[in-house]
């Protein structure tokens, strides 16, 4: 954006006024105010801005507060902060005057919930450095001294002291870069977060200074003697923990709070008679005077601080008579491009009946259709069926062009009367999923991060919760205003996202060529559904019914009594104290875990772990799908109809729910069983069509590796191949175990498994798996070279490319910590290949639909699931589509290595499968 190309070189001050709130309490003395109220910690924050405003010049501020209640650390870690004392009742009366006079100081406040105010200040320093920014953080907190860098400084307006990069390392030793490391192992008291125990600041010390890092001191803690060397290898297992817990995240989403720094954080003037009202209510005389000379001198004042972003002149109209819809029928009917929205009595399309539609031609000028509104006040509206029949030429027409946010649901909506919706030329939720698929694409976010603009939200006309009442009971005042907004609107973010879309071949053909098209086919898809033997489910239901009843029994019997086999609190007690089983690792409170992995580990020598197991994945069969299922059969087509989400994973893969079709088990044989429950109606067959092994053969394409490209062009067995070249034998001398090794590692090596994991996934050492990796890479250059390349260009560009060039955004890759950073190095790998399989799984349906369309047979595409698409063909027209299938899929796009579709045919899936 233009105006931050501009702030290279300004300055960004950011308080912590949460660390300043409990300083200014204890720090002043019992102030009173005229009605005998607290205000202590209110003057001395109004004295701590005031002189922070006259001796740092900075164009953009904000002061920043922790919000109330739990963080994702409370998610991590159940006693982070658990020892803190709540807030003395006397601190806690001045907190919203705080607020109050924090805004009337002209400073932009930042108090999101779920993120603690460090985060939030370690987010923008990350931001404002990106845009050249320099960056004041004035705290007192001695964590945020792990942001420090050549543009972050820190003041401590309490102390007088200054903490740039030479301050960090006199005052402790260490650089910023070792904060984090430092703070792991001294822990932090306040917080709650334990370190290594007896380890203070000069041990720490220390044992960087020889170390390195903490990394380093892990490594070598069998080194380490004495007592606080035992205490160090007590903490092992933690260090991770309290790592994690100390580092500041510097990659928050404030989408909702924050559209950029140069239109949200501007420094303000001060409001004279915000401030004379405060000074005058809380007894602040000095100041009172003060703003009251200069009123006198100056006169009032008439500037305000702007508004988050100044909206445009909006004009709506509420259509309710036959002249007003006339009108905006010929406005639609001669507009290039019309923007689109139902208002609709229900989330599910296929039952969602229509209250009312709204459109907009150009920004600022929108309608609103009112057609279902009900109840004693139901206002004067057009007949909705007549409406609908007189829009029904212009929905179907493709010349006319229309934009919507998620058009897919409001297709399916104009699908329940038997209207099917032509000519969608944009849609702004995959606009902004192709544009940045990593972040929020609802419209009240898209609206604040492009627009500037605080949208009306649902709650706002509708209510909350119990509370809520449906859209054709809102007042039609309030119904006008947010629907017609909604179409507004997304007319406005299509203006703003489109052209960043166009300007970018690649981007552009991932929209049009893929996402536009796929939407069109998901609908057809989402609208047929798939047929289940629901009788069948209920039968497998009752039996998995019986067989957990038989394994509380066994358990029971094992445990020596009856217990809760959902508690891990009890299973923990009976593994560790009653059966002494061994403990294979502990929760970050330092209680063993009874977690799925440490179930499966114990399972390979214990029965009751693995009886736990088997009562576990069935249970959530049970209550997931065969319980499931047959209560959501639509009663008036007869199937189950699946929603297919298109912008929920960064990846490009579809996202199935209510129900969820692609996460049924295919492992076990319950599992299995409910896919034999997914049937082919009389006089058909299910088919599916599956690639085969694509992952590897994308990195084939991509890495260029000679040898991995050889195998596959020669349709050789690429498992028995890599355990030829690790092993160093011949195709024909590969073993069967062999042959399992380089299965783990051609799949492990892709999704970044270290040395560790693969020594843990083949229950090898790790000298071993090392050296299997180190032979893998030897025999496979290009592979490794790719690896390489692709970690150093994501850091570069803060994101990875498929093949067809979709953007796969990568926040973590040059910041979080340690942990998550590697997680992002991971998916830096990986997600060229997962979001290239994406790309031609979506680009096969469109293929697919286009010759079922085209051939005007009567097979129908039902489900896709991963890699696989499973259609409902006639008997007659069976032997046709296993021949065009593969040929079909197989050619959309053409690699260096061959693409292989596998075909199937049943009654039912399972079989197909």
């Amino acid at each position: 954006m233009p105006e931050e190309r501009s702030l290279e070189g300004k300055t960004l001050l950011l308080v912590d006024g949460s660390s300043y709130l409990y300083r200014a309490y204890h720090a002043m003395p019992d102030l009173r105010g005229p009605e005998g109220g607290p205000t202590g910690a209110l003057y001395g924050m109004i004295n701590m801005l005031r002189r922070m405003r006259k001796e740092v010049t900075a164009e953009y501020s904000a002061c920043v507060f922790d919000a109330k209640g739990k963080t994702f650390r409370d998610d991590w870690y159940a006693d982070y902060k658990a020892n803190r004392p709540s807030m003395p009742d006397d601190l806690s009366r001045q907190i919203e005057p705080i607020h109050v006079a924090v805004r009337a100081l002209g400073w932009p406040l930042l108090m999101i919930e779920g993120v603690e105010a460090d985060d939030v200040i370690g987010t923008l320093c990350t931001e404002a450095e990106k845009l050249g920014m320099n960056v004041i953080v004035s705290t007192g907190d001695k964590d945020l001294a792990q942001l420090v860098s050549d543009r972050v400084t820190l003041v401590n307006t309490m102390t007088n002291e200054t903490l740039d990069r030479d301050g960090v390392v006199a005052k402790f030793g260490v650089p910023p870069e070792r904060i984090v490391d430092y703070l792991s192992l001294i822990g932090d008291t306040v917080d709650n977060v334990p370190g290594v125990d007896k380890c203070g600041p000069k041990t720490a010390l220390k044992w960087l200074t020889q170390y390195d890092s903490l990394d380093g001191i892990v490594e070598h803690a069998s080194e380490i003697k004495g007592a606080v060397g035992e205490n160090l290898r007590r903490a092992l297992d933690f260090l991770p923990m309290a790592r994690k817990l100390v580092t500041v995240e510097r990659h928050c989403d404030l989408t909702g709070h924050l559209v950029s720094i140069a239109q949200s954080l501007p420094s303000q003037p001060e409001s004279r008679e915000e401030l004379r009202d405060l000074f005058m209510q809380h007894g602040f005389k000095t100041w009172l005077r003060e703003v009251e000379t200069a009123d006198e001198v100056e006169g009032p004042q008439t500037d305000t601080p702007p508004a988050l972003a100044v909206d445009q002149e909006r004009h709506y109209d509420t259509v309710q008579t036959w002249e007003q819809f006339d009108a905006w029928l010929e406005k639609i009917n001669a507009a290039a491009l019309t923007s689109f929205d139902t208002e609709t009595t229900s989330l599910d399309p296929m039952t969602a009946q229509i209250v009312g539609l709204s459109l907009a031609v150009e920004a600022g000028r929108a309608a609103y259709v009112p057609l279902a509104h009900r109840g004693p006040d139901a206002p004067e509206q057009l007949p909705r069926d007549e409406v609908l029949a007189k829009l029904k030429p212009w929905l179907e027409s493709e010349d006319h062009k229309k934009v919507g946010q998620h058009m897919k649901y409001d297709e399916q909506v104009l699908a329940n009367y038997g209207i099917e919706m032509r000519g969608v030329e944009h849609d702004t939720l995959l606009e902004s999923y192709v544009l940045e698929s990593h972040r929020s694409h609802d419209m009240d976010s898209l609206a604040l991060r492009h627009l500037g603009v605080k949208t009306i939200k649902y709650e706002e006309v509708a209510g909350k919760g119990a509370q809520q009442i449906g859209f054709d009971e809102v007042a039609l005042d309030k119904a006008a205003e947010y629907a017609a907004e909604d179409a507004d609107i997304t007319l406005r973010l299509h203006q703003a996202m489109y052209p960043q879309v166009a300007a970018e071949k690649t981007l552009d053909y991932v929209y049009r060529a893929i996402e536009l098209p796929t939407s069109r086919v998901l609908r057809k898809m989402e609208r047929t559904g798939v047929l289940i033997d629901a009788e069948k489910l209920r039968q497998q239901s009752s039996e998995i019914a019986t067989r957990l009843i038989e394994l509380e029994g066994e358990a029971y019997e094992l445990a020596g009594g009856e217990f809760n086999l959902g508690s891990p609190k009890q299973i923990g007690q009976i593994f560790f104290e009653k059966l002494e089983l061994p403990v294979v690792k502990k929760t970050p409170s330092g209680a063993p875990s009874t977690d799925e992995e440490v179930l499966q580990k114990l399972a390979e020598d214990y029965p009751l772990p693995k009886i736990l197991l088997e009562h576990r994945g069935l249970s959530k069969l049970k209550s997931t799908y065969t319980d499931k299922l047959p209560r959501m059969v639509n009663a008036q087509t007869g199937r189950v109809h699946t929603n297919y989400a298109q912008a929920v994973a960064v990846t490009g893969r579809l996202a199935s729910n209510d129900p969820n079709l692609q996460n049924i088990p295919v492992r076990t044989g319950e599992g299995r069983r409910i896919r034999e429950a997914f049937i082919a109606p009389p006089g058909h067959k299910l088919v599916s069509a599956d690639y085969s092994q694509i992952e590897l053969r994308i990195m084939a394409h991509i890495s260029g590796d000679e040898s991995l490209m050889r195998a596959f062009s020669h349709g050789e067995d690429i498992h028995r191949a890599t355990a030829a070249e690790v092993f160093s034998v011949t195709p024909l001398e590969v073993s069967s175990d062999q042959r399992r090794i380089a299965k783990v590692i051609n799949f492990g090596l892709i999704y970044g498994m270290s040395a560790f994991g693969l020594a843990s996934n083949l229950g090898i050492t790790r000298d071993a798996a090392k050296m299997y990796i180190d032979r893998y890479f030897a025999r496979y250059p290009g592979v490794a070279r790719y690896m390489e390349e692709t970690r150093t260009s994501a850091k570069a560009k803060g994101y990875v490319e498929t093949v067809f060039g979709r953007r796969l955004w990568l926040p973590e890759i040059n910041g979080g910590n340690g942990p998550r950073r590697q997680a992002a190095e991971r998916a830096a790998i990986n997600a060229p290949m997962q979001g290239t399989a994406a790309d031609l799984i979506k680009m096969s349906m469109i293929a697919v639909q286009k010759w079922i369309e085209d051939s005007n047979i009567g097979t129908r595409m039902i489900m896709q699931v991963h890699d696989e698409l499973i259609l409902e063909v006639p008997d007659a027209e069976l032997s046709e589509v296993r021949k065009r299938l593969p040929e079909l899929m197989c050619g959309v796009a053409a690699l260096k290595v061959p693409l292989v579709a596998e075909v199937g045919a049943g009654m039912n899936w399972e079989e197909a499968h």
